[in-house]
């Protein structure tokens, strides 16, 4: 049992790791060649992988410079419902957010590079912008119970008015990081952003 436990981590090492290696060759290209401009093939023969390969680690290219939306969204999920119940729903979504600030400062040249891309790209920055759309069902519910409503109820436009404001403002913070030199942190401007909008 241990030994099964020791493969299944050490597979999903060798596969995070292959991911990270695909979607630097990827954000690279992308950089040198403009976004556009950059095909799967090219990433293909530049990572000497297949297509299929490719598929079997990423749904698009988006998928590779992006991140795992799926993944991001239940980490963010995870930590608001790990906050105490009495917390205000905006607080607790400002340290939800916390952790997606702490995984772009992990890297940050290329989260950076990423940004810049997005400038020059709308495609990409539209399908920056989906990942939102994919977030908010997911945390609605654990938002609409801190409010004490249905989550169900749909003519309440609270959760959703919550989770888009709080989403822009990390969107606003990583805006201020990467666009000027300052040594305030993601999540440091992040509290900025979000305190901002309750004065």
């Amino acid at each position: 049992m241990v030994r099964q436990g020791r493969q299944g981590g050490a597979r999903e090492r060798a596969r995070r790791a292959m991911r990270a290696q695909i979607s630097q060759i990827a954000l690279d290209l992308c950089v040198e060649a403009g976004y556009d401009s950059t095909t799967v093939e090219q990433i293909c023969a530049a990572a000497e992988i297949s297509r299929t390969t490719f598929f079997r680690y990423f749904t698009s290219k988006d998928d590779a410079l992006l991140g795992d939306v799926d993944s991001i969204g239940l980490e963010l999920l995870e930590a608001l419902q790990e906050r105490p119940d009495d917390e205000p729903v905006w607080q607790s979504l400002r340290h939800a957010l916390g952790a997606l600030s702490r995984n772009y400062a992990s890297d940050p040249d290329r989260t950076r590079q990423l940004i810049t891309l997005m400038d020059s790209a709308p495609s990409l920055a539209a399908a920056h912008l989906g990942k939102h759309a994919h977030w908010s069902p997911l945390l609605r519910p654990e938002v609409s119970r801190r409010l004490q409503i249905d989550p169900d109820d749909r003519s309440d436009p609270r959760p959703h008015a919550l989770i888009a404001s709080a989403l822009s403002c990390s969107d606003a913070a990583l805006d201020a990081w990467s666009a000027h030199d300052t040594l305030d942190t993601i999540d440091e401007l992040l509290a900025r952003a979000m305190t901002a909008i309750v004065q």
